[in-house]
């Protein structure tokens, strides 16, 4: 049984919209056929696999006061794409299967990419960190604007949910632990 894509709408201040749409394997044809026109439209499949048509694809579609832009990827699991605007850098980042993209929020110009060797939760940011955390199911990862690693921390056990909550970076593990970061540094938060 084949399941229709899927559409969220997320606003973001500063009147920035972002309107996504997913699919599973093989359904860009379904995903794409709604597209909007107007503004850039950019294909980021081959940045995943040569044959990218045959896997799970999305779009996401930003429209605010530069103007609008869109962009296509794919991901070779079933996932919901989702992102953060990052105001201080002036990026819009986007997760979606293993890949973490990071576009200029206002002209949709990838500035950078960041590929997990596992599939990803989220994405989370603050007005008080130099850089957004990436969170696999088995790594963390805090990234910089320009794309630069700035520390990485391992998890021993399959990370099944995070959340940013009081300065802290609160992971869930598959066997049920909780585990807090500092969020600036990647260490065990006390």
């Amino acid at each position: 049984m084949t399941r229709d894509p899927q559409h969220a709408v997320v606003q973001h201040p500063g009147g920035l919209r972002v309107s996504y749409r997913w699919g599973g394997s093989g359904q860009g044809g379904a995903v794409f056929a709604l597209s909007e026109a107007g503004g850039p439209l950019t294909e980021y499949g081959d940045r995943v696999a040569g044959s990218f048509e045959e896997l799970c694809r999305a779009e996401l579609r930003v429209e605010g006061p530069g103007g609008a832009w869109a962009a296509r990827l794919a991901s070779p699991i079933y996932d919901q794409p989702s992102g953060l605007l990052w105001d201080s850098a002036g990026l819009l980042v986007v997760k979606y299967g293993f890949l973490t993209y990071a576009f200029e929020a206002r002209g949709g110009v990838l500035r950078w990419s960041h590929r997990s060797a596992s599939p990803l939760l989220g994405v989370f940011g603050s007005s008080r960190l130099e850089h957004v955390l990436i969170q696999g199911e088995i790594e963390t990862f805090a990234v910089d604007p320009l794309g630069e690693v700035r520390w990485r921390v391992a998890h021993s056990d399959v990370v099944t949910e995070a959340e940013l909550v009081g300065g802290r970076l609160v992971l869930a593990s598959y066997a049920g632990q909780l585990t807090a970061l500092d969020p600036r540094t990647g260490r065990i938060a006390g």
